[in-house]
């Protein structure tokens, strides 16, 4: 949003090309998600706590996890709201590759939600079972996968790093792949949750890494140099990504031991 108001302007006020530059937009995403994450954190702890949203500990476990019985869970959408808001600020809207990534975060967070919300209506640890679960993965990961398919800027090579030659043209397996992929990495999270800040830490160190890929593969002198496969405007996924990965320190700040909230299904 932000670019096309201001950038619109640098005719006028020649000091608002910055808003031109990846860079300067990624660094301020990730400062916007900061002050969201900061600012309401608080008060997101408050309310799942007032509306009694607390986690189960499932029976078999260590005895001193039992302690952390009742902690507010679902804090996964303070990560939702404090990335897809500054994205929404600071990614051109134009740009195709935000929406498919808003998509997907809201759609999986929503599998997350109702993970969630049948495990406090239960009061048990198990919500959703694993085959209804794994079914609206695939279905949303199928929806991206095809979208993605059909983009002209996508291609379907496989390359492999450090091999300079080593390509496979996937073609229509394109999409079984890129399923697998985004499946199984929406159940990686799942699975290495479970202690204060056990989750995040890694995704924020993920998502910074993809965040330096995103912003090689979206420019042409640099992706070029590095033998990286150019994809135009992908170079703003740097954005939506910053603003995850401040959203993933916010978390991070009310996370850690002792955890104050848990991110929940609708997070990881």
């Amino acid at each position: 949003m932000f670019y096309h108001i201001f950038y619109s302007l640098h005719n006028i006020f020649p000091a608002f090309n910055v808003f031109k530059y990846i860079t300067f937009r990624t660094i301020y995403a990730i400062i916007t998600a900061l002050l969201i994450s900061f600012l309401f954190g608080d008060k997101v702890i408050k309310k799942l706590r007032e509306l009694n949203i607390g986690q189960y500990i499932r029976e078999e476990g260590p005895e001193r996890h039992r302690l952390k019985q009742g902690t507010p869970t679902m804090g996964g959408i303070l990560i939702i709201v404090a990335t897809v808001i500054p994205a929404l600020l600071w990614v051109k809207l134009t740009n195709p590759y935000l929406w498919i990534m808003v998509f997907t975060i809201l759609s999986y967070g929503y599998i997350g939600f109702l993970d969630d919300f049948k495990k406090i209506a239960k009061k048990h640890n198990l919500g959703l079972t694993a085959k209804q679960k794994f079914l609206l993965e695939c279905a949303i990961a199928l929806i991206i996968s095809v979208t993605l398919y059909l983009m002209p800027s996508i291609d379907t090579v496989l390359r492999f790093p450090f091999f300079k030659n080593l390509q496979i043209d996937l073609g229509l397996f394109y999409i079984p792949f890129a399923m697998f992929v985004i499946v199984g990495t929406s159940n990686a999270v799942n699975l290495t949750d479970g202690l204060d800040g056990l989750a995040i830490g890694p995704a924020i160190i993920t998502v910074g890494t993809y965040l330096i890929f995103a912003y090689i593969a979206g420019n042409y002198k640099i992706s070029h140099y590095l033998l990286v496969p150019y994809v135009p405007g992908v170079g703003e996924i740097t954005i939506f990504l910053g603003a995850m990965f401040g959203a993933g320190l916010g978390f991070l700040w009310f996370n850690s031991y002792p955890a104050q909230v848990f991110m929940g299904d609708v997070g990881s």
